[in-house]
């Protein structure tokens, strides 16, 4: 899921490698699957997907993670090949030949001192990358409300929080305007709190619970379903409208091993049907794309679900024209 100490902002962002030399080579090995991703959007007459967790960071953060999971990390403790490793300019291409009209750059610091250098990163990319919606982070730092309010004015349209990464409470007294600003604005909060696929500190239900008792209009996507503690953040999408999950490497093969999903609960996330949104984790993950909208579609939870995950739900929270 993502978990992995990120790099030091110790000097500026270099310049992403080029891709060409590598695209035409990496255009065969995914053809298949790219026109798979593709027929199953196709089937359910959408114009497309919106993917709300893609990770797109700085070549030297993103090196970082891929040793990371390379060498089997602590918090991972098992092996994870990484699908899609390829240049940055080869995995944006990738998601717009997979239909994906629209994504993220989820990324996050682990320290104080790296969010407001990860943001300025994220302004250019989507600067420079229009389908992906410009994405900020923070941390509980002195001048944490400046930075995101920065963010927010120079276009932002989500936030990425990372309470297991971070080590942090989202209930810290630094963070308490910034949760008001973003309520206020309405900007969506995708934020990594359940505690797979290792616990942290502040990881589970409880600390959230009370985030939102205080902010119940705060727009929070629960990345990763909330895995493994699925049912209680179910319970918290029910008390609050503005609760959100993303699918992100749930139910797929990967992680029902590991954390499988209560098939009694399945009812629940038909009834949740407009606040489930579609999520992969790519490039970081251990198998293809497919698989994770195969493992969707499995469900069986319908086409109007389906249309509603993977399209609909997303374009609606972000104002999305097609």
């Amino acid at each position: 899921m993502s978990d992995h100490p990120a790099a030091e902002p110790n000097r500026p962002a270099a310049p992403s490698r080029s891709a060409s030399a590598s695209a035409s080579a990496s255009a065969s090995a995914y053809g298949t699957e790219a026109r798979e991703v593709r027929a199953f959007w196709e089937r359910l007459g959408l114009p497309g997907l919106v993917d709300v967790h893609t990770h797109f960071m700085p070549e030297r953060v993103l090196d970082k993670v891929w040793a990371y999971f390379d060498a089997a990390g602590p918090l991972t403790g098992m092996k994870w090949p990484i699908t899609y490793r390829e240049e940055e300019d080869r995995r944006v291409a990738l998601l717009r030949e997979f239909g994906v009209r629209n994504f993220t750059s989820m990324l996050y610091p682990h320290k104080a001192g790296m969010a407001e250098w990860l943001n300025g990163w994220s302004a250019d990319f989507a600067a420079r990358t229009p389908d992906c919606l410009h994405t900020a982070t923070l941390f509980p730092e002195e001048g944490v409300e400046h930075y995101v309010r920065r963010a927010l004015e120079s276009g932002a349209r989500v936030v990425k929080s990372h309470v297991q990464v971070g080590a942090y409470d989202p209930n810290d007294a630094l963070l308490d305007p910034v949760w008001g600003l973003l309520a206020e604005a309405g900007v969506p909060v995708v934020m990594h709190c359940g505690s797979g696929p290792a616990p942290g500190k502040y990881t589970g239900p409880e600390p959230v619970g009370r985030l939102l008792a205080r902010h119940p209009r705060l727009p929070l996507i629960v990345a990763h379903m909330g895995m493994p503690e699925y049912t209680d953040f179910l319970d918290l999408a029910e008390r609050y409208e503005e609760v959100r999950l993303d699918t992100t490497m749930a139910f797929t093969d990967f992680s029902e091993r590991l954390s499988p999903f209560p098939v009694e609960e399945r009812a629940r996330l038909a009834g949740l049907g407009d606040r489930v949104l579609f999520g992969t984790d790519f490039p970081n993950i251990p198998y293809p794309y497919l698989h994770q909208l195969r493992a969707l579609e499995r469900l069986e939870l319908g086409d109007d679900w389906l249309r509603a995950v993977c399209h609909g739900n997303a374009a609606r929270l972000f104002s999305l024209t097609s």
